[in-house]
């Protein structure tokens, strides 16, 4: 018995103990929690200071920084992020350093194997030695804004550092340049579509490839009507010597967006209006962060990103500008072949090496993993680019035995100065200085519309695009020849670009930029043209724009895609009651994805089996590059009455289309009914058709959980311009919306007080202040905020307001 108690007293106590340690870690999160809030009031001395600075919280948490000049409005800007968002700045330069394994354990560790291969840091640091002195003088600035408030407040850093158990270390320029280069490569992934072509160019006829991956139709939108300089050549893939696909190493979203600008003719205020909204991955804190800089003379508004001390969408006294994502092809994959008498060396042309060989360039990257051993990772790299088959096993199989695969892309340049150019492009007055600011522009490609106050609109296409040898870089290569290469990049003064074009309007939402005779090979796999069609409606329209209309443009929850494929689903007999109820509502619907309305659930479910039967099954593959419905391609299937992807597979062609389509429309209705009930009446779009904004870390953690995910029913879908959907759908939520518009402007160049900002979520990446959510009601029902005020103005509405004087 004393045996038996001696133990029981022993559990007790060891129960107790690992009750005191969790009351004690609680006790520290919410110390943690409440030491951790921004300084909203107050006065602070900021070192480096010329003079002092006033910062002004508006009702909305959105700061209005009034300085005497832009180094100290953005060294004040690096201070406000780093109060707000520092966890988010961290995990942001530690996924361009590759250093998320540190932090988080061997889960992140094939994310830091793809950056640190791509040497994205390395770069980061020699594009800031590339930079002109008064570009490195303003990125410092903003680098010191952020280390005095990490200095000052070590005992107060956000409860994420404390979950994680880490610490931010002094911030560097590079930590903001990093930034740029993941956003380059996340808007520039052509190189997972040249994988699956070559994949399915083993087993598709040429027919087949053009509907797998089909050129918007003739009378789709373009936004540049191109300079016929010669027809071009019919651009079909190559079948390879070898398939396989890239996994998503790195989880970035794709990238997509709308805009548009329109001249004083067209509107009735007789000055310019320019909108847009680019569409990224949603998550809490969203990845915007709302700002206004007042200087002597100089004003500036719009939507930073934390980490990154440029306004890179808005608008200052003089212009407005906005982006979208071109789509260039500006990746391709090299098949190298190894030297059969050495190993250490791939084969190239004699006339680069009379030998036929050279030497990899190998580097050596140590990659610390937590509570867990250090990996040490061999980086080989070629004249091409970085060796990415050594960090992934189906690229080697694809590449084949005894050679590898090389990633060429245009962002992996060592002395790229794209942040510099972002920082003229903050300052610019007039379309001259716009295109000075771009010249330096390198990546991604994007498609910029410009506006000014006197009323001129422009677009440009800035970026390295490359000109090859031969071909178009639509499949994996062969690098040992030297046919595919890349002799040089399309000039500046001829990349597509308009200025006050007689149409008095220019707009692009991912679709085609150019037309296929234009004068360079730009890209091919423009986004599906149905949110560009809708834009092409509002603009027939004769009636003279406002703001408001702009806003309802941004609010449109109309798919085309519903135009283009419901007479094809209302062609089927219904074979049971379930059946002709819900055709019976997609006859009587307008094709509104309206959150409220089953309709919309009914034909996306349908559009969705349609992919899985008539696509993926066919060639089985998963097609995550083709998006989660392919409409364009279903679409030209039906419309061609290829019946080959009918039938039971594309070797036994069906005698018509009408029993799969009947077939994807019964899985779709079971599909709805095991998830929201059999009762039709009671089905809702936004039950399923859910914005996920979702914390990265108190998204794992009991309670806090609840409180962080500010995720909510949602209209809209991944066609219509008020954008939802995802590229990677997860089996659990096949409808969710986990990439959308997360930053909307609309900007008046007649009354810049009058323009109108918003971002999902808040300002705040803290969970329990009022500013982490308090936007996000607005945001889902497409509303707007101003940001304007003199600083008398503010001071008279009582805001609260954080004094920074030089130490």
């Amino acid at each position: 018995m004393i045996k038996t108690s001696t133990a029981v007293k022993a559990v007790l106590l060891i129960l107790l103990l690992a009750l005191l340690v969790a009351a004690a870690f609680v006790a520290r999160i919410a110390w943690q929690f409440e030491h951790s809030q921004p300084d909203y009031a107050g006065q602070e001395s900021l070192p480096g200071l010329g003079s002092q600075v006033n910062v002004y919280r508006d009702e909305h948490g959105v700061p209005h920084i009034f300085a005497a000049n832009m180094n100290d409005a953005v060294r004040a800007l690096g201070y406000v992020h780093a109060g707000e968002r520092m966890f988010q700045m961290e995990m942001s330069r530690r996924a361009g350093q590759g250093r998320l394994a540190e932090a988080a354990g061997s889960s992140m560790l094939d994310i830091d194997k793809f950056t640190r291969t791509l040497g994205l840091y390395h770069l980061a640091e020699s594009s800031f030695a590339a930079m002109s002195p008064e570009a490195q003088k303003f990125f410092q600035s903003y680098a010191d804004g952020v280390n005095a408030w990490i200095d000052t407040h070590k005992d107060g850093l956000p409860p994420e550092f404390l979950v994680l158990g880490i610490k931010p270390e002094p911030w560097k320029p590079a930590d903001s340049i990093v930034w740029g280069k993941l956003m380059g490569l996340q808007l520039s992934h052509n190189y997972k579509l040249e994988l699956l072509r070559g994949k399915l160019a083993a087993i598709l006829s040429p027919q087949q490839l053009r509907e797998m991956f089909p050129i918007p139709p003739g009378e789709a939108p373009v936004t540049i009507n191109p300079r016929v300089i010669k027809k071009a050549e019919n651009i079909l893939p190559q079948a390879p010597d070898a398939a396989g696909r890239l996994g998503d190493l790195i989880g970035l979203d794709h990238g997509a967006s709308n805009e548009w600008v329109m001249s004083g003719a067209h509107t009735q205020s007789g000055k310019p209006i320019l909108a847009n909204d680019p569409h990224l991955g949603l998550e809490a804190p969203i990845l915007w962060y709302l700002v206004r800089i007042v200087t002597p003379g100089f004003t500036i508004r719009g939507a930073t990103v934390p980490g990154v001390p440029i306004v890179l969408l808005g608008q200052n006294d003089a212009i407005a500008w906005g982006f979208t994502t071109t789509g260039s092809d500006v990746q391709d994959l090299f098949i190298e072949t190894l030297d059969p008498k050495d190993e250490d060396k791939y084969l190239v042309p004699k006339y680069l090496d009379p030998n036929g060989s050279r030497v990899f360039d190998i580097r050596e990257e140590v990659i610390k993993v937590k509570h867990g051993i250090n990996v040490t990772l061999r980086v080989r790299s070629t004249r091409h680019g970085p060796v990415l088959s050594d960090i992934d096993e189906e690229m080697q199989r694809y590449a084949g035995d005894g050679k590898v695969m090389a990633f060429a892309f245009t962002g992996l340049g060592d002395r790229d100065r794209t942040s510099e150019s972002l920082m003229w492009l903050n300052r610019a007055h007039n379309w001259a200085e716009v295109l000075g600011a771009l010249r330096l522009y390198e990546t991604p490609p994007q498609n910029v519309v410009f506006a000014d106050a006197k009323g001129n609109i422009g677009f440009i296409n800035p970026g390295i695009v490359p000109v090859r040898k031969q071909g178009y870089g639509t499949v994996p290569a062969d690098g040992a020849s030297g046919q595919n290469d890349w002799v040089g990049f399309v000039p500046f003064n001829l990349l597509p670009q308009l200025y006050n074009p007689p149409a008095g309007y220019i707009f692009n939402a991912n679709n085609a930029v150019v037309g296929p005779a234009f004068t360079y090979f730009i890209g091919q796999d423009w986004e599906e043209p149905y949110r560009a069609e809708r834009l092409q409606q509002f603009f027939d329209s004769p009636e003279k724009q406002t703001l408001d209309t702009s806003s309802s443009m941004q609010a449109d929850h109309l798919s085309m895609v519903v135009r283009s494929l419901k007479p094809f689903l209302l062609s089927l007999e219904p074979k049971d009651a379930r059946a002709k109820d819900a055709l019976s509502l997609i006859r009587a619907w307008d094709g509104v994805m309206d959150r409220d309305r089953p309709e919309p659930l009914i034909f996306d479910a349908w559009l969705y089996q349609m992919r899985q039967h008539m696509l993926a099954d066919k060639t089985d593959d998963p097609l995550k590059e083709k998006g989660p419905y392919a409409a364009l391609s279903i679409a030209r299937i039906l419309e061609s009455q290829d019946y080959a992807w009918c039938g039971k597979s594309l070797a036994k062609p069906a005698e018509d289309c009408q029993g799969l389509m009947e077939e994807a429309l019964d899985d779709a209705l079971d599909m709805i009914a095991s998830r929201d009930g059999s009762d039709m009446s009671k089905w809702r779009w936004g039950a399923e058709h859910r914005t996920f904004l979702k914390n990265k870390v108190f998204g794992h953690i009991p309670f806090l959980k609840s409180v962080s995910d500010l995720s909510i029913a949602s209209s809209g879908d991944f066609y219509t311009l008020d954008r939802g959907g995802s590229f990677a759908h997860a089996a659990d939520y096949p409808f969710a919306r986990t990439h959308g518009g997360g930053y909307r402007g609309i900007y008046d160049l007649g009354a810049p007080d009058n323009s109108r900002f918003m971002i999902a979520t808040g300002e705040s990446g803290h969970i329990f202040s009022p500013h982490y959510s308090d936007l996000l009601p607005l945001w889902n029902e497409v509303k707007s905020i101003p940001l304007s005020g003199s600083e008398e103005e503010l001071a008279a509405r009582n805001l609260p307001k954080l004094v920074l004087t030089p130490q």
